[in-house]
């Protein structure tokens, strides 16, 4: 399967990295000490293995500055990579290539991150028939690219933003007068038939009290172990169970046992490491 994303849509986004970097005066210190003339060719290379993303935004970022560059990608974005590899060649004017560097860079060891962690835990998963999924835990501005940094990892996106479904939270039904059955009807009744209703409980005493009223999916917040078990089993065969709440690749596997539907982890976004890839001029 290849992963892409419309380039209308990543173009603005590297758009507004180049001009953060370039800043008032541009790449001062390749103008001072690189003719203006000279060709070059660099090479992407991975110091580690893992999971490559970001190729289409390197590219662009390269393009942005110099549009005859020549890109030469070895890789496309989903390719395991192992430490060592070359992902793509850039040949062209030598200074664009370096002034486009660190963006480029960033995009790629960013988005790479996230799909690493991704694979690694769907695979530690993968004896369960739990999914991983991500949530809105995500850096402004870059949520379509985390998450689909997420899909290229094997995981699965939760909402993209608030539109997406209906996430009835503890301050919903506060606010919304208090009594959690009136919440969820007047939830379904706004909600139509495209849009999914979803509930958040704390407690297997809220979770009995949701099943009354019929919902697609329950969001279990952070309920320990034996609790989740007993979430699971009341859930059966009613609605779907996704686990919530300071999810991590250490607690992953001990969840997914549990039988849920789903893992809801904000980690593989805020918290992935960055896959280390550089950018090398090799003699």
């Amino acid at each position: 399967m290849r992963h892409t994303l419309p380039h209308l849509l990543l173009q603005p986004l590297v758009q507004t990295a180049l001009a953060e970097d370039l800043g008032r005066r541009g790449d001062v210190t390749s103008e001072a000490m690189i003719d203006i003339d000279q060709q070059a060719t660099l090479h992407m290379v991975a110091r580690e293995s893992g999971v490559v993303c970001g190729m289409q935004l390197a590219r662009l970022s390269f393009q942005a500055l110099q549009s005859d560059v020549l890109f030469e990608a070895q890789v496309q974005d989903g390719d395991v990579l192992e430490a060592g590899m070359v992902l793509a060649s850039i040949q062209g004017n030598a200074r664009g290539i370096l002034a486009a560097e660190r963006t480029a860079l960033n995009f790629l060891t960013h988005l790479s991150g996230i799909a690493t962690i991704t694979q690694q835990i769907q695979h530690s998963i993968a004896h369960t028939n739990a999914q991983l999924t991500c949530t809105r835990k995500t850096i402004p501005g870059l949520r379509a690219l985390q998450k689909y940094a997420v899909r290229v990892g094997g995981g699965r996106n939760h909402r993209m933003g608030l539109d997406d479904a209906i996430l009835i939270k503890d301050n919903h039904i506060a606010l919304a007068g208090g009594d959690m059955a009136e919440a969820i009807q007047k939830a379904k009744a706004y909600a139509g038939h495209l849009i999914a209703v979803e509930v958040e409980v704390d407690t297997l005493q809220q979770l009995e009290a949701v099943l009354q009223e019929g919902v697609a999916l329950v969001l279990l917040d952070n309920m320990n172990i034996e609790q989740l078990k007993q979430a699971v089993a009341m859930c059966q065969g009613k609605c779907k169970t996704e686990a919530s709440g300071g999810l991590t690749p250490a607690t992953a596997v001990a969840v997914a046992e549990t039988g849920v539907d789903f893992l809801a982890m904000g980690y593989v976004t805020h918290s992935a490491p960055y896959l280390d890839i550089g950018l090398d001029y090799l003699l």
